[in-house]
């Protein structure tokens, strides 16, 4: 009788991991599982908040760059910035709580404006004139969301183009081609201005990324996750004093407001814009389904080719619906799936509550235009974090692709190369009709295109070989 009654006493101290995990789940009935637990208000809202934190940064980043580029003034940027936190909010909350079995993963998936975009979405920005800009933009992410939908079905069998050679040099380039902005950021952000360039700008820059350096650096826990914004916090109070901080778009921002359908035009659709955006939502459409793999491992639930399918619907219909109210291609952030290895708590409702936080603060374009007090150099500095991570994402991943065999080293070196021709030389393409100018001039769309087809040249005409599992579980 004393040996069953110390059995349980003594096994946790000799499986911690174990039990650690046991821990989480034991207190509930048997029957549910942990992707399905209602946690208690006070394990929800600061797991939440890790969410929110992890995610913010990336969900306004997108609206920040397009509407710096295309010449908006602080209160439009606000606009876009409220827009994009409202349709993640909507989009989390389809994925995660779904709608019968038409849309939704059912797992703690974060979805919103996805990074990817934004250097192909730039390039659809420079070949249009000021007014015109986001219209072209919004017909082409529109008609992306719609080709979402059509190829989400039989996604599964495309992913063999899309091997790791091929989403590592995408990934790549996604981080390589956007350097460039974090940098004009760190000189101020506007070429035309007094000081643009300045010591101050720089050095207000350089102290930003000490700030987020210094964080992970000696940060623990929830304090070493928000690096990133702490950066931007601290960066951003130090601006203050020295009058670089401006409190316009606080002052004039609406407390509370609906995003107004296509306030910034109607949609103009383009065809070469349209295939730009295509290419970025394959690579989109890889990305989200390697992270509901991920996921489905993580969480003990296998996310099998239904799950995929209804989470893809809802990538295309949230970047379908997105641009009527002004954001921009949607899709999984990868960050989010770290917290939820990191941290074990697997409940889908606890992503919910991030989802329904990121509506609200989408209600309230006062909370955006918070966004809008960090200063140009502030960003450039924690925009050299965020982008070169994005850049190692891909590295990580070209390093799982089989590098030692040298028909790959060739298709990388070759796709590289073509994705950076755009940033080294930008008038390369000058001479190129304006369709081409828009699909090879994006660095991102270029590397696809030629990774693809190098692809399908080396190991697929005359083969019959298939890489559809690697290029899943790699991306």
């Amino acid at each position: 009788m004393a040996q069953p009654a110390k059995g349980p006493a003594t096994a946790p101290c000799s499986t911690p991991p174990a039990h650690t995990e046991d821990a989480v789940t034991s207190v509930h009935p048997v029957d549910v599982h942990p992707v399905d637990e209602k946690l208690h208000p006070s394990r929800l809202v600061p797991a939440a908040l890790q969410h929110i934190a992890a995610m913010y940064a990336g969900v306004v980043t997108p609206p920040l760059i397009i509407g710096q580029a295309c010449g908006l003034d602080l209160a439009a940027r606000t606009r876009l910035i409220a827009a994009s936190l409202l349709i993640a909010g909507v989009a989390t909350l389809l994925q995660t709580l779904g709608v019968r079995h038409f849309v939704g993963n059912r797992l703690p998936f974060v979805n919103a404006a996805s990074s990817a975009g934004i250097a192909p979405i730039l390039a659809i920005a420079e070949t249009n004139d000021k007014g015109t800009q986001l219209p072209a933009i919004y017909g082409a992410v529109m008609v992306a969301g719609v080709f979402c939908l059509a190829v989400g079905p039989f996604f599964g069998r495309l992913l063999r183009y899309f091997p790791p050679l091929v989403t590592g040099v995408v990934i790549t380039l996604i981080g390589v081609t956007l350097m460039p902005v974090p940098v004009g950021w760190a000189q101020g952000g506007d070429e035309t201005a007094a000081g643009f360039g300045s010591m101050g700008n720089l050095a207000l820059a350089a102290f930003t990324l000490a700030v987020i350096l210094l964080m992970q650096r000696f940060g623990k826990g929830f304090l070493r996750q928000v690096a990133l914004l702490v950066g931007l916090l601290v960066g951003t109070l130090a601006a203050i004093p020295f009058g670089m901080a401006d409190f316009q778009a606080l002052s004039s921002a609406p407390v509370a407001a609906l995003p107004t359908p296509f306030a910034f035009g109607a949609p103009v659709f383009q065809p070469a814009a349209i295939l730009s955006l295509c290419i970025v939502m394959l690579v989109l459409m890889t990305e989200s389904s390697a992270s509901m793999l991920a996921l489905g491992e993580i969480c003990d639930r296998r996310a099998d080719a239904k799950v995929i399918t209804r989470g893809l619907r809802t990538d295309g219909l949230a970047t379908l619906i997105g641009p009527v109210f002004g954001s921009f291609p949607t899709s999984a952030f990868a960050q989010n799936v770290g917290v939820v290895s990191l941290t074990r708590v697997r409940s889908r409702y606890v992503v919910a509550a991030a989802g329904a936080t990121l509506l609200v603060l989408g209600a309230f374009p006062v909370l955006g235009a918070v966004v809008s007090l960090v200063p140009m150099p502030v960003l450039g500095g924690a925009g050299i974090v965020l982008f070169g991570s994005i850049a190692v994402s891909g590295i990580r991943t070209l390093s799982e692709a089989g590098l030692d065999d040298s028909s790959n080293i060739i298709l990388v070196a070759v796709a590289l190369g073509a994705g950076i021709i755009p940033l080294a030389a930008p008038t390369f393409y000058a001479g190129f009709p304006a369709w081409a100018q828009t699909v090879l001039g994006s660095g991102i769309s270029a590397g696809a295109i030629v990774a693809v087809a190098l692809n399908l040249f080396f190991h697929h005409l005359g083969t019959r070989s298939s890489t559809t599992a690697p290029a899943l579980k790699s991306s």
